[in-house]
């Protein structure tokens, strides 16, 4: 690929399933949700090579500690897995459903809800992540809702397939969850915390790390965030050298800059400081912690998103669905026709900041 081709392709990933109607639960309540303890530290390799390092953080009084399997360590790509379970069991809450550590899963949805490829390629990425899940050592005493973890553990316990295709494709697969992983979403204390669907859309691991120390550290409390350059190296766990981890984290600033492809957050870099803000648009879009309440619980029917898409003027429709509920959040409002009022707001943003295509 030539220095142009580089710089003319898109930062984000394509979305390779845009009819995303395929969840396992109600598409708002499998809305991409993740447990903060992975958030603040650095639990997963940058590595998109097999990473064979072992790894000790020391922050404080706490402690963590990594040792890969013979397939290396769990990768920030991996983690995409329990983001969907997490969604799913918090969905699960939100609906008045009990939740339990074994989840029986459809790869099929977890591969479209993750926006992953699902050739057979993808089928054979999801199984060596989940192996790498089950088989990354971790040591820790970083406690999950308010319970210290001291033994040696994985994130997850178990995986095994329950039905295959014809061809030995796996269709639906039963994963266990670790104790440490589901006492963050178990103990519904502020553990979980919302965040968008274009995560899975960034290409570099290191930008999807940036975004997750943005989306824990910059949030309503918080509207601007200063890292100095090895700080933040070592929260995100780069194995970088000091040198060649300023020049990578100077190419994302100037890409965001450009390209305002990192959803919620702008970069810059101020010397040796590294400066997270909310957008604008954002500020006010998150509560903390994550709660579960009557708006949670708004359930759109099939039949909304479809009235609504024909408004949408090449919007994102889950973008303009969190709009909505950020409106309703704002004002404290309960809508009588949650389906009225969602394709209403849809007509009215788009007629306030016109389509899509015209910002383009």
């Amino acid at each position: 690929m030539t220095e142009t081709d580089k710089r003319e392709r898109s930062p984000l990933l394509p979305v390779r399933h845009p009819q995303r109607d395929f969840f396992v639960c109600d598409i708002f309540d499998a809305v991409p949700k993740s447990d903060i303890a992975s958030m603040e530290h650095p639990l997963f390799t940058l590595s998109t090579k097999p990473d064979m390092t072992p790894r000790r953080y020391e922050m404080s009084d706490r402690w963590i500690e990594l040792k890969p399997s013979s397939l290396g360590l769990a990768t920030v790509f991996d983690r995409d897995i329990l983001i969907y379970c997490i969604s799913q069991c918090m969905a699960a809450l939100n609906s008045g459903r009990q939740v339990h550590r074994t989840m029986r899963l459809s790869a099929h949805d977890v591969l479209k809800a993750t926006n992953r490829d699902t050739s057979d390629k993808g089928y054979a990425g999801f199984k060596a992540a989940l192996t790498r899940l089950r088989s990354t050592e971790i040591q820790t005493n970083i406690t999950t809702g308010g319970v210290e973890q001291w033994e040696v553990f994985g994130f997850i316990d178990a995986a095994k397939t329950i039905r295959k295709s014809r061809e030995g494709r796996m269709l639906a697969v039963e994963v266990t969850l670790s104790d440490w992983l589901f006492n963050a979403i178990d103990a519904k204390r502020g553990d979980i915390l919302t965040i968008s669907p274009k995560y899975f859309q960034l290409r570099k691991p290191l930008e999807r790390r940036l975004y997750e120390i943005a989306r824990k550290s910059c949030g309503t409390k918080n509207r601007m965030l200063r890292y100095g350059m090895e700080k933040l190296r070592l929260k995100t766990g780069s194995q970088s050298t000091p040198k060649e981890f300023r020049r990578m984290v100077k190419a994302i600033v100037d890409m965001n800059n450009e390209k305002n492809h990192i959803p919620d957050y702008t970069f810059e870099l101020d010397g040796d400081l590294f400066i997270i803000r909310p957008r604008s648009e954002f500020t006010e879009i998150y509560t903390e912690p994550e709660t579960i309440d009557a708006l949670d619980q708004i359930a759109l029917p099939s039949s909304a998103y479809d009235n609504a898409r024909k408004h949408a003027g090449g919007f994102d429709l889950y973008f303009l669905e969190r709009e909505w509920r950020d409106m309703l959040n704002s004002k404290k409002s309960m809508p009588a026709n949650p389906s009225g009022s969602f394709v209403n707001f849809v007509k009215s943003y788009v007629k306030r900041n016109g389509s899509a295509r015209q910002l383009i």
